[in-house]
């Protein structure tokens, strides 16, 4: 009795401690209870993502990208429907018939069919990309089981056109690259949405956010304009047996972009077969060159304008000049004598650069070269643009014979959009615009026009009304093949001798060839530049200013430019209308 009452009485003092246990084990229960029922972000809300993964899924949309259209309103990309099939076998309702519709639709062997369709899967790929017309026969079936997903792909319909100006999308339509889809691809690209649909089957949206759709952008680009040089330089560079060749074609009053062509071109609809890759790149803004003599203009406006020379200025052209310890020589070592300032431009005097740059100093030639964009982005607003390389006084590398090199365009790197964006500034009465390919953003909520906007002025008015008079001269005297009856024109031929290249065994295909010139000279409308790498002839006047002239013809027509005497007919019968 004893024992026992000892027992009963060691459980009456363990029973508090038990019951104690059991209510905290109780209330442990109910607390995870009442936090699962109430609060959804912990247990119970990882529970429904796991029973939600098995009937949804979170599907990607790709945004619809914005159009690209000519200044004229030509579409030159544009988005086309594809579609991604897929099946929820257990909804399929007549297997049979199913198969033998999808197979006349899509041209599929019926087998491979009869497997997926069969398919143990919730839900089966069955083909992609199908096209918008066959996209629009299997949704016209009205079949529960199937789905329809969107692909987007992008189409130029111009095909290689202005490849290069209008570039290309990779990633599946969501990433633009090359040209204006490059440089413009937040603008294009809108937004992408992430939705979670059903799997069973996929269902997509009717209707999107209009935010997600990418804006709409109008190029400075003339088509037909493009298309006329496009073809004049696929013959340049054929006839000439050059590598390769730009032109580009530039209002100079406010910046725009006409014409922008490489040879050979990229057709963006093939971009993935293209086996050579320097065709991804526009070489008019993304490589740069040692321009040559076409820069001696450059060199001749910025003395005139420090004043470190005058119009009348001369000097004693020997056929060579020390500087630096480096000899500079004319081509074919010729000496001039008593040589003026047209001379030294229409006969491409590098004696003449070298003694006009040492006439001015380092300080004043770098300044001018500066000022007229060398070794400075354009904006212009293509992918990629390089800023080209101008190594000043005070650089590491920089020597004393880089004046003279730099002087007449040798030593120096720049790209073909600087240099006729600085003749443009000439053209302009000194004052440079900045250059632009986008004239217009269309949004769903209006249209965003671009407005011309002025850089800064490179050199007075009087300057640029010398200047032009002496590449009026030069064209006269030195490049008379760029002449067109019934147009003055201004321009510059220009020839740079490859680097690689020996600088005595001088010949065929070791040259860059160039002209820039611009019309009508006393009221310039359009300026023109003509780019060929490594043809059969070495000089830019043998070359490069018979294709200007070749572009020019037709370039008139186009832009309605009347001829000089037309011109002078209507200045003066405006006047008498003021009298």
């Amino acid at each position: 009795m004893e024992g026992r009452s000892k027992q009963q009485a060691t459980i009456q003092l363990r029973m508090p401690f038990v019951a104690i246990f059991l209510i905290a084990i109780a209330a442990y229960l109910v607390f995870n209870l009442a936090n699962f029922q109430f609060f959804p972000r912990s247990v119970r809300q990882e529970l429904e993502k796991i029973g939600s993964s098995i009937t949804n899924t979170t599907l990607r949309i790709p945004a619809e990208r914005g159009l690209i259209y000519d200044r004229d309103g030509e579409p030159l990309a544009f988005n086309i429907v594809q579609y991604r099939l897929g099946v929820s076998p257990n909804l399929v309702s007549d297997p049979v018939g199913l198969r033998s519709d999808l197979a006349e639709i899509l041209g599929m062997d019926e087998f491979e069919l009869y497997r997926r369709i069969e398919s143990d899967a919730v839900w089966e790929f069955i083909t992609a990309p199908i096209a918008a017309e066959q996209g629009q026969a299997i949704a016209a079936l009205d079949e529960i089981s199937l789905s329809l997903e969107e692909i987007p792909r992008r189409f130029y319909p111009q095909g290689s056109l202005a490849g290069h100006v209008v570039g290309i999308v990779v990633d599946d339509g969501l990433t633009g690259t090359l040209g204006v889809e490059g440089a413009y691809n937040e603008t294009l690209a809108g937004q992408v949405l992430d939705l979670a649909v059903s799997n069973v089957p996929l269902d997509l949206p009717e209707e999107r956010p209009p935010e997600q759709r990418g804006q709409d952008i109008v190029l400075t680009l003339d088509r037909d304009v493009q298309f006329w040089v496009e073809t004049e330089l696929q013959a340049a560079v054929e006839n000439y047996g050059a590598f390769r060749g730009s032109i580009i074609v530039m209002d100079p009053r406010n910046g725009d972009v006409l014409a922008l062509a490489n040879y050979p071109s990229l057709d963006p609809n093939n971009f993935l077969e293209v086996k050579d890759p320097t065709l991804l790149q526009n070489p008019v803004v993304q490589e740069t060159y040692e321009p040559g003599t076409v820069v001696q203009a450059l060199t001749v406006a910025g003395a005139l304008e420090s004043g470190a020379i005058t119009p009348f200025w001369t000097y004693n052209d020997g056929g060579q000049l020390q500087l630096g310890g480096r000899a500079i020589y004319n081509y074919y070592f010729q000496s001039f004598g008593t040589t003026d300032v047209a001379s030294v431009l229409a006969r491409e005097s590098r004696v003449g650069a070298a003694t006009i740059a040492m006439e001015m100093g380092g300080q004043d030639f770098y300044s001018a070269l500066r000022a007229f964009g060398m070794g400075s982005y354009t904006g212009v607003g293509l992918f990629a643009e390089e800023r080209g390389d101008l190594r000043v006084p005070g650089d590491p590398d920089w020597s004393e014979d880089r004046l003279a090199l730099n002087a007449y365009g040798q030593g120096f790197e720049a790209t073909p959009m600087q240099i006729i964006t600085a003749f443009a500034a000439i053209a302009n009465d000194g004052i440079m615009r900045q250059p632009r390919i986008v004239k217009q953003v269309i949004s769903e909520t209006g249209s965003e026009e671009a407005q011309p906007s002025t850089l800064r002025r490179v050199i007075s008015e009087e300057t640029a009304f010398i200047i032009t008079g002496l590449l009026t001269n030069t064209v006269l005297q030195g490049a008379p093949q760029a002449l067109l009856p019934g147009y003055t024109i201004a321009g510059k031929p220009g020839t740079a001798a490859i680097p690689t290249a020996i600088e005595i065994e001088r010949g065929a295909n070791t040259s860059i060839v160039s002209f820039v010139g611009f019309l009508p000279a006393d009221d310039p409308q359009a300026v023109i530049m003509v780019k060929l790498d490594r043809p059969d002839e070495y000089f830019g006047y043998e070359v490069a200013a018979p294709v200007f002239r070749s572009v020019a013809e037709r370039l008139v027509i186009l832009l309605e430019i009347p001829d000089d005497n037309a011109r002078r007919q209507l200045a003066a019968a405006a006047e008498a209308s003021r009298l």
